[in-house]
């Protein structure tokens, strides 16, 4: 299996996201790779390391989730791969719950999150979005 990083999903992508039939909460899951340095898309010097700039964002975005009913549930560094093989293992995961996708898209559509979502880009290298419901065992 290839994973090929992305930072931020194409219009296609998302057209295909959001247009599934609405299916109640889900938590998002986060891979996440850093950026040795941060890199603003107006150019700007920053002596911010990638996940400086993304701690920025993290810092900021629970409020996000809440706005719209949605929770923060984990975040963590990366530690160790027991199982699977992989090019290069992903620096943090991020665990988030929204009630509907709905829910998902208001907040990010929201001025407040594309205000700090600036520093999301800035310092990540890629990430996987993994879009999970409860249950299934």
């Amino acid at each position: 299996m290839q994973v090929v990083n992305q930072v931020n999903p194409s219009g296609e992508r998302m057209k295909e996201f959001f247009g599934v039939e609405e299916d109640g909460p889900f938590v998002m899951v986060n891979l996440l790779k850093f950026k040795d340095k941060a890199e603003y898309p107006d150019g700007c010097e920053t002596a911010l390391s990638g996940a400086e700039a993304y701690a920025i964002y993290a810092a900021a975005v629970p409020k996000c989730l809440e706005q719209v009913g949605g929770k923060p549930r984990f975040g963590g560094a990366v530690t160790g791969l027991m199982l699977g093989e992989i090019e290069e293992e992903w620096d943090m995961i991020a665990l988030a719950e929204y009630p509907s996708l709905e829910a998902m898209r208001t907040m990010i559509m929201s001025p407040q999150y594309q205000e700090i979502a600036v520093h999301r880009s800035a310092g990540l290298a890629g990430q996987l979005n993994i879009k999970t419901k409860p249950g299934g065992f």
